[in-house]
């Protein structure tokens, strides 16, 4: 009995050591932790293994398992002050080179800058600057257009309705306008021939028309079809808005149906003797990028539609020769740099031209013969 009793004592008093060892360790732990709001301590640190280098960990207490890490914050920068005496510079805004359907002038794309202003490390016209040679190549065009043999110089829009009084002429000239969109001008002029010999060429006869009897009447035009409809509607318009006459702005033009900036600028021209811009067909279009006159807006690539054409042009030709490059470059592009296999053996401009000589045959014969080099090897 006595050997359990000491047994039994002995283990009470390990039991009360370790219970009063834990409870001076706590109260050392928390004076530390009180001292340490007061007064950092100079205790030695470790890093989490998975913290990031940007991760910093707080103070920690020695003996402790449990450890708190912070994140650093991020200073807030200020914005750079330019230097006294000098200006920050930098690349224009891409709106600068966006190309925009509806421009009334071309320095609206170069708004803000001068004519001198250009782009470092490339090639770009700058706005103003025309290209070499080019009153050069304009005489030369001038000289092979002197005989004025092409269909245009005698059944072109310009001629249609001449023999007409002033509001019936405009009116006439609006419809072959209209009409000559994909269409020869031979082609048109028999279809404003018919609409004279038939009464169809005041605003009055066509809305009273049926729109069957004006279809035939001006086929076999380019999308005769919707042309009659547009003349319909266009006679309306004339009747309702305009007392029987024309638009004379640009906008209003613009708004009638199947009249695109080509036509606008025509009829503008040849109706109210108003010119705001320059008219560019395809054959314009066609003539500009094979002479290197024209392109892209901050690229050395041809522009792909008439009306980039037109905006591309208007940078640079003098305005006074604005009405006469239409007929001009028309004419030649009937009679001598025609669409498929341009006729360079006649043209006295070659040695000016970038592209003489490089399309001398069509699309499809060129895939011919290279079907027949295919058979034969």
């Amino acid at each position: 009995m006595s050997l359990v009793n000491g047994g039994a004592a002995s283990s009470t008093l390990v039991h009360n050591a370790a219970w009063f060892y834990r409870i001076r360790t706590m109260n050392r732990q928390i004076q530390g932790a009180v001292s340490s709001s007061n007064k950092p301590l100079s205790l030695k640190t470790q890093q989490h293994p998975l913290s990031d280098s940007k991760s910093e960990p707080a103070n920690v207490v020695s003996g402790s398992e449990t450890r708190v890490y912070t994140r650093k914050k991020r200073l807030k920068q200020e914005p750079l002050e330019p230097l006294p005496g000098k200006q920050l510079c930098g690349l224009p805004d891409i709106e600068d080179f966006a190309y925009k359907k509806n421009i009334a002038s071309p320095s609206s794309i170069y708004a803000g800058r001068s004519p001198e202003t250009s782009i470092t490390g490339t090639s770009v016209k700058t706005v103003g600057n025309p290209p070499e040679n080019w009153v050069k190549v304009l005489e030369g065009i001038r000289q092979m257009r002197s005989s004025e043999d092409a269909p245009v110089d005698s059944m072109g829009c310009d001629k249609a309705g001449s023999f007409l009084p002033p509001t019936e002429r405009r009116f006439a000239v609006l419809l072959g306008a209209l009409l000559s969109s994909q269409t020869k001008d031979q082609v048109n002029n028999a279809a404003i021939h018919r609409l004279h010999q038939n009464g169809l060429l005041t605003p009055e006869a066509v809305d009273k028309a049926d729109e069957s009897t004006i279809k035939e009447l001006i086929y076999p035009v380019g999308f005769y079809t919707r042309k009659a409809t547009y003349m319909k509607k266009i006679a309306r318009i004339c009747l309702v808005k305009y007392n029987g006459d024309i638009p004379n702005s640009l906008d209003d033009l613009l708004s009638l149906p199947g009249i695109g900036p080509k036509m606008a600028h025509l009829i503008l021209h040849i109706a109210w003797n108003d010119v705001q811009g320059i008219c560019v067909d395809t054959h314009v279009h066609r003539i500009c990028n094979r002479l290197g006159w024209v392109s892209r807006s901050g690229t050395k690539q041809k522009t792909t539609s008439p009306e980039e054409t037109r905006v591309a042009l208007q940078q640079w030709l003098p305005k006074e020769e604005w009405v006469a490059i239409n007929p001009l470059l028309v004419g030649f592009g009937q009679m001598i740099c025609t669409p498929l296999r341009p006729r360079c053996e006649a043209c006295s401009i070659t040695k000016l031209c970038p592209a003489a000589f490089k399309e001398t045959s069509s699309p499809s014969s060129k895939l011919k013969k290279s079907n027949g080099r295919s058979k034969e090897l």
